[in-house]
């Protein structure tokens, strides 16, 4: 290969990893691989298609190195080998997709369009401590193998960047590693990775306390192995006689595990106990798995005591992820606390090197969608005759297909529901960024409102000052904060379009000086075929309906109902006998001396002779009596004054009015006899109806008197507070 593309230094490298890589994989590859690779990788140096990487790192030399910690790590595969070799070529372009296809197969060709999909991702500078990068990535792999090969490569580059002089980069991919590479590590099981990536981001973040924790390990070191002989030696003598077949090791916890343990527990590494645990690994055939566990928990718990709270029964019951194995602590020699995992090496395997069978462990949050399919995965694995490699092939990454997950133009990532319009991303952003949005760029290109998203695009979002929400967006949105704020906004817009529009037909009006009657215009509005009020002025305001010819149909429509002899005001009221609701026409001079009008005294504040009233022309051409302290009297002065007519009492009596008096007091059986026997007692009173509610003790009534006038009223109301037990009366509005 080129004489200047390799250092002296990473030649020699490069001999060391191809010779391992060929041990390694000496029974996977086909016979013809080597050559075919080899002549590939030759010609892309010749051709100088390879360039170092922003480390100043050779890639040939760290695809190799890949390709061999997938062996010892993971599982050697063929395909994910090739794939790693070949991906630096197609990503320059030396080696097209299709062609690939032809030259190696689907499936290489599939691996290594995942990982250009993956490596899309950081060109868009997203920051990767967002939950949604990690849901993105998962969802661009299309393929689990990716993932793993993705998280075999940060180990080499985690390995290679050590003593980098660009402190800033080695910081930026060791948080990255921590954050996102290792919890993906830990859900597929592969915990050595997880346990070295974990080690080295602690050593490139916080050098200080790496190499302190280092050095104090180091310092123990012999005493803790003499410390872990010392236990292990009476153990051994004891299994060695039940004919189990086993080995036993002490295996100290890791660096960023014990600093995790130094933090939580606030204490210095020597107060630690548990800095590591002894493995008892039994070999044994499948169905005596589960009683040589017990038989060696059994020699063990014999010889050192049990701490029952901290015991982990893991075989009868294995996790929920499929790890099985037996933790105990006891208490060993010198007062100490020892941990013992006892497992055979089935189990051992599948903790230590497992692909699918551990998902789940403690400091993993737990998310459904990803732990549903994890699960899915290992309960096919743990059915299957094949190795789990070959059914890593059929299996897609389609976890999050039911979301979308898109970038502003700045590296932010956010997550929105599958079906998403550029539309939707633009009200997600802010409600005004979408009210006034009017299209956008979608990785660089125009694209309208409508435009459907995809997960991995870069979204910038056009705006207009004159842009006003429609009510057909409703048509290709679906977030429902957009389609709430659409429907708000249009309902707000047609308001101030329709008050508008009823401003300037009362202008209209009151210039050509013409009365406008509410329910004259109601039955206009009828007429014209509008639904509602709102939607008649607001096509006035738009101009769609001329205001000249309202006011000239509204004419038309008036003059017919006066031909019809339509009652419209009180000097047109036609004298005539009230019916039952109506009081009697001469008690009432309404307007100018005008008596004997229909008229009927209003419900919600039922007026009575003597209260200060007035009169107001209803919209079915009836005067209704209202008192001035009436509920609604204010509303009607402010928004009808024009329809308020003067009125007084004529100072004729002999006609009772209802009156209705809410009295509260104590709880008495006799009470009610001697507010009753009061009210019988005055002259032209009657007791209409009357209702009681009792609770606590406290009585409230509403009582319905016929009385003449309110001296009538006012004059039973200060006898009914004499009664003994009342506590309050008042009339009642």
């Amino acid at each position: 290969m080129g004489e200047k593309y390799f250092t002296d230094e990473e030649r020699i490298k490069l001999l060391d990893v191809t010779k391992n890589l060929m041990l390694a994989t000496r029974d996977v590859v086909e016979k013809n691989d080597v050559r075919r690779i080899r002549s590939v990788i030759e010609k892309g140096v010749v051709e100088n298609h390879f360039r170092r990487d922003r480390f100043g790192f050779n890639p040939t030399l760290h695809y190799l190195s890949t390709a061999l910690a997938l062996c010892e790590k993971v599982s050697p595969d063929r395909n994910m080998i090739i794939a790693i070799l070949l991906f630096s070529l197609c990503q320059s372009n030396v080696l097209a997709e299709e062609d690939l296809k032809k030259e190696w197969g689907d499936d290489i060709a599939r691996l290594i369009h995942g990982l250009l999909k993956v490596s899309s991702l950081y060109s868009k500078q997203a920051a990767v401590e967002s939950d949604n990068f990690r849901k993105l990535l998962l969802t661009f792999a299309e393929d689990i193998r990716v993932i793993i090969i993705m998280i075999v490569d940060r180990l080499t580059l985690m390995r290679a960047i050590n003593h980098h002089p660009n402190e800033k980069m080695v910081h930026d991919v060791a948080y990255e590693s921590n954050y996102l590479y290792a919890p993906l590590a830990h859900r597929l099981g592969l915990y050595a990775i997880k346990s070295e990536l974990e080690d080295m981001s602690l050593k490139y973040t916080n050098r200080t306390t790496y190499t302190d924790i280092a050095h104090k390990l180091n310092e123990t070191k012999a005493k803790r192995d003499a410390y872990i002989e010392s236990f292990i030696r009476p153990i051994k003598e004891k299994l060695n006689a039940t004919g189990l077949k086993y080995e036993i090791k002490g295996r100290t916890k890791s660096i960023y595990s014990i600093w995790n343990k130094i933090k939580k527990q606030k204490n210095d590494i020597d107060q630690i106990y548990d800095l590591f645990a002894i493995r008892v690994i039994i070999d044994t055939e499948p169905a005596r798995e589960k009683s040589d566990c017990w038989l060696a928990y059994s020699v063990i718990t014999d010889m050192y005591q049990p701490n029952p709270s901290r015991m982990k029964d893991w075989l009868s019951i294995p996790k929920s992820n499929g790890y099985e194995s037996l933790h105990i602590t006891v208490y060993g020699p010198d007062n100490r606390w020892v941990e013992v995992q006892i497992r055979t090496k089935r189990m051992d395997l599948i903790a230590e090197k497992g692909l699918a069978a551990h998902w789940k462990y403690k400091g993993i949050k737990s998310e459904g969608a990803l732990d549903a399919w994890m699960n899915n995965v290992r309960d096919i694995l743990e059915t299957a005759e094949t190795g789990p490699m070959e059914l890593m092939k059929n299996m897609k990454m389609d976890i999050y297909e039911k979301e979308v997950f898109v970038f502003t133009p700045k590296g932010d990532l956010y997550k929105l529901p599958f079906g998403a319009t550029l539309l939707d991303f633009a009200f997600h952003i802010h409600s005004r960024l979408g009210m006034s949005c009017v299209g956008g760029k979608v990785n660089g290109r125009n694209q309208k409102l409508n435009y459907k998203l995809k997960s991995g695009d870069t979204v910038e979002i056009q705006t207009s000052s004159t842009q006003t929400p429609k009510l057909d967006w409703l048509n290709f949105t679906v977030t429902s904060k957009a389609r709430n704020k659409i429907r708000q906004s249009v309902k707000e817009i047609e308001s101030r379009q329709a008050n508008l529009g009823k401003e300037l037909l009362e202008r209209r009006f009151k210039n050509r000086k013409i009365e406008m009657v509410e329910s004259t215009m109601t039955k206009l509005i009828k007429k014209t075929g509008y639904k509602t009020a709102t939607d008649f002025y607001d096509a006035i305001a738009s101009g769609e309906k001329d205001v000249n010819d309202v006011i000239t149909e509204y004419e038309n429509l008036d003059k017919k109902a006066a031909d019809a002899g339509e009652t419209r005001s009180a000097g047109e009221f036609k004298l005539m006998q009230p019916d039952e609701q109506s009081a009697a026409s001469d008690i009432l001079v309404i307007g100018d001396d005008i008596k004997g009008i229909n008229y009927r005294l209003s419900k919600c504040c039922n007026p009575i002779y003597g209260d200060d009233v007035f009169g107001f022309i209803s919209a079915e051409g009836v005067i209704k009596i209202h008192r001035h302290d009436c509920p609604n009297a204010t509303n009607i002065k402010d928004k009808y004054p024009y329809r308020i007519i003067p009125t007084r009492w004529s100072g004729k009596l002999g006609h009772q009015f209802g009156a209705t008096l809410r009295i509260v007091g104590h709880d008495d059986i006799g009470i009610v006899a001697s507010i009753t026997s009061i009210i019988n007692k005055e002259k032209d009173t009657a007791l209409r109806s009357i209702s009681i509610d009792s609770n606590d003790g406290i009585f409230h009534g509403y009582l319905v008197v016929g009385i003449n006038d309110t001296v009538a009223l006012n004059n039973l109301i200060k006898k009914l507070k004499t009664v003994k037990g009342v506590k309050d009366v008042q009339r009642s509005k």
